[in-house]
């Protein structure tokens, strides 16, 4: 119960990364709580890709490329290695520029000062922390975010603003072809695959077996949910100080007010604590779901419990993502861009990594008595159409409309 317990916290503070914090606090500036919705669409997704991974992973006992390859075929399992590696390298810049934007929001030094030295604590708490430790340390940290929740909550007129802002179109000041792309952008937040894949994969790491599903469905089906609140009070936050006053987020520091508004000086140190915590937990989770997702699918040796002698490729692997990610953040261009475009792709990018863990989990090889449910299936195919939907029109809406500017 305690394993539970800390798990679903540690799903739950570990929800919101720089995406989310730049993509809940720009459509809350701009659109009020009209797409709020979009979060509730993309937790549940996230709860279904995820608590079907963790089931292949645990039933099968073999990594989830391992599975997508053997099965689909190495061509298009190839695919679909390198649509997920290439978004989770422009993950792992963002996540590594977002840390860096939160140091210069507490020391007020140019955060192109501190990409280099992040990238190499990166590296290290990779190198020294167990699995399981890291895991569980940095995503309690991250639920220092629920200051935000108590921010809406004290703002005003907070929660009455926030109630009354929900809808599902634009408002008179943005078009339909803009609102479409936040809502993708959103989505991509939400359902972001390198969450997927650290997660399945932990799940070989801590040796699950089918006692376990148990953990994995809570942790999934309480966890992930918790997440989204958080994000929906990112959002809210933003919708009650900025979007009365049309103004548009351009800079992580902007993401601060709602909170320090409400609290002052110490709900700021409690939020930069928690955005930093959970960044680096993902800056973390992003670096080494790059290495998973290459050794899985070559076959190679990996994991954070194996010795690096005897899984050098792997490792080799995690610290080359964490080099490119802050050579990435290193020319100049804005965290925050790269952030929006990583997460829009990636919601262009997830039929290519939803699809091929649908197939494993409907097949009995594999799964044995553990196969989706009927109802489970209507719900994810369903899910499957949508992303494919949402997969076609992000490339005509991100040239239409600019990247929603």
């Amino acid at each position: 119960m305690f394993e539970i317990f800390l798990g679903i916290l540690t799903a739950f503070g570990g929800f919101v990364d720089i995406g989310d914090l730049v993509a809940n606090s720009e459509t809350g500036a701009r659109f009020g709580m009209r797409l709020a919705w979009v979060v509730v669409v993309g937790v549940i997704g996230i709860v279904i890709f995820a608590e079907m991974a963790g089931r292949v992973a645990t039933m099968s006992k073999r990594p989830v490329f391992d599975i997508v390859r053997e099965r689909l075929g190495a061509r298009w399992a190839f695919v679909n290695l390198g649509a997920s590696f290439f978004i989770n390298l422009l993950t792992v810049a963002a996540e590594i520029g977002g840390l860096a934007l939160v140091i210069e929001l507490v020391t007020g030094l140019n955060y192109l000062l501190w990409v280099p030295l992040l990238g190499i604590a990166v590296w290290i708490v990779l190198w020294k922390l167990r699995f399981s430790l890291m895991e569980k340390v940095f995503g309690l940290s991250g639920l220092t975010l629920i200051v935000t929740l108590f921010a809406l909550w004290r703002l005003d007129p907070g929660l009455h603003r926030t109630v009354q802002t929900v809808g599902f179109a634009p408002p008179a000041s943005e078009g339909w072809a803009v609102y479409a792309f936040f809502a993708i952008a959103l989505l991509g937040a939400a359902m972001t695959p390198y969450e997927v894949f650290f997660f399945s994969s932990g799940a070989v790491e801590d040796h699950w077996t089918p006692k376990d599903l148990m953990v994995n469905r809570l942790n999934v089906y309480m966890g992930f949910p918790l997440g989204g609140i958080l994000s929906l009070a990112i959002m809210g936050a933003a919708a009650v100080v900025f979007e009365p006053h049309g103004v548009s987020l351009s800079h992580l520091s902007q993401v601060t007010l709602p909170v320090s508004l409400a609290f002052g000086k110490i709900g700021l140190v409690l939020l930069l604590y928690g955005m930093f915590a959970a960044i680096f937990s993902a800056a973390l989770e992003t670096a080494l779901s790059a290495g998973y997702t290459m050794s899985q699918f070559f076959g190679w040796q990996w994991g954070t419990f194996v010795k690096p002698r005897e899984a050098a490729r792997f490792h080799l692997v995690v610290v080359g993502s964490i080099v490119v990610g802050v050579l990435i953040a290193l020319t100049t261009i804005d965290p925050i861009l790269i952030t929006e475009y990583s997460i829009v792709l990636a919601a262009a990018a997830l039929p290519l990594t939803y699809l091929p863990i649908l197939i494993v989990a409907n097949d009995p090889m594999y799964m044995k008595d553990k196969v989706n449910s009927r109802p489970l299936n209507a719900i994810a195919f369903v899910f499957f159409v949508l992303l494919v939907i949402v997969s076609v029109a992000t490339i005509p809406l991100m040239i239409i409309t600019k990247a929603g500017a």
